[in-house]
């Protein structure tokens, strides 16, 4: 697979391979130097996430990015054919071998399989910004693209140090995943440890942003169960183990807890920190309850902190 951001400097187009992070801004340091008062000296990103999906990162930029004539507020998954506006700049996206797609075209409730699917066990982990909507119409645009990029940028960095794969990010939420067919115990760990750094991500995110009208709080949702891997355009696993982590997210703003595991993920942790955490809760597109514990995070610390 072949990655490209072309542009013309100076009356000469100029090609340069996409790596895993390539920085665009007016700072001689830059990667890709844009001579150009309408850039901020560090203006962007182009940073590879999971599998060859590349995203657009804007740094907070006073004039900031735009993709395809809209400005970019929190990171954008790029196509082929793409075209990035910074300043006077027009920069072309180019990458072979992807189909062209969104995946917020694609329900999760819709799992594209392939003739010969690739089937693993995994264990997901989604995490999402409570009240974004909210946050979004209160707090200025500057403002909101620094918060968001410094959280996605910061949250993608902790899944990587705990072995996880960061499968996407879906507007103010991420999805990660880790593969558990050899040890479910293991990447429960990594994905738990993961959650407690994320938190601890959005809680400076507070004491840099003052000017919030209200803490920045998330909620985790983690299961374990078997995807299908590499679907669609981006590469992305499906299946009812990633729909079921989603829903279980969504459960921690109902139940009033920071986070929620599935059966199949908690039973790898110690049964007697979880007396009275424990149980059922109906989730949308299962016909039963599901069996769930429901947890704060300093009792997650905590059960990490025995596990070791």
């Amino acid at each position: 697979m072949s990655t490209y951001i072309t542009y013309k400097l100076d009356g000469v187009v100029r090609k340069v391979p996409c790596k895993s992070v390539l920085t665009l801004g007016r700072d001689m340091n830059s990667d890709i130097v844009l001579p150009d008062l309408h850039a901020s000296r560090n203006h962007a990103m182009v940073r590879c996430i999971g599998n060859g999906d590349y995203y657009l990162i804007d740094s907070g930029s006073s004039n900031g990015s735009f993709v395809n004539r809209q400005r970019v507020a929190m990171p954008r998954l790029l196509k082929n054919g793409d075209r990035i506006t910074i300043g006077r700049f027009e920069i072309l996206f180019e990458q072979s071998s992807k189909e062209a797609g969104s995946f917020d075209k694609m329900s999760m409730q819709d799992t594209v399989i392939s003739d010969s699917p690739d089937i693993k066990q995994i264990t997901v982990l989604v995490a999402d910004i409570r009240g974004f909507t909210s946050l979004s119409e209160q707090v200025d645009i500057r403002t909101l693209t620094k918060l968001m990029n410094r959280w996605f940028h910061n949250v993608s960095n902790a899944i990587f140090d705990n072995a996880g794969t960061v499968d996407k990010f879906i507007g103010d939420c991420v999805f990660a995943r880790w593969e558990s067919d050899e040890d479910q115990s293991k990447t429960l760990k990594q994905a738990l440890s993961a959650a407690l750094l994320i938190n601890g991500i959005t809680r400076e995110l507070n004491k840099d942003f003052n000017e919030l009208p209200e803490p920045v709080k998330i909620g985790v949702g983690i299961n374990t169960g078997a995807a299908s891997m590499g679907i669609g355009h981006d590469n992305t696993a499906l299946g009812d183990a990633v729909n079921i982590a989603f829903r279980l997210e969504s459960a921690t703003k109902i139940l009033g807890s920071d986070m929620v595991l599935s059966e199949t993920a908690y039973r790898h942790l110690p049964s007697g920190l979880l007396e009275g955490k424990t149980h059922h809760l109906r989730i949308k597109g299962k016909r039963d309850p599901v069996r769930i514990c429901s947890l704060a995070f300093d009792e997650v610390k905590q059960i990490l902190e025995e596990m070791t």
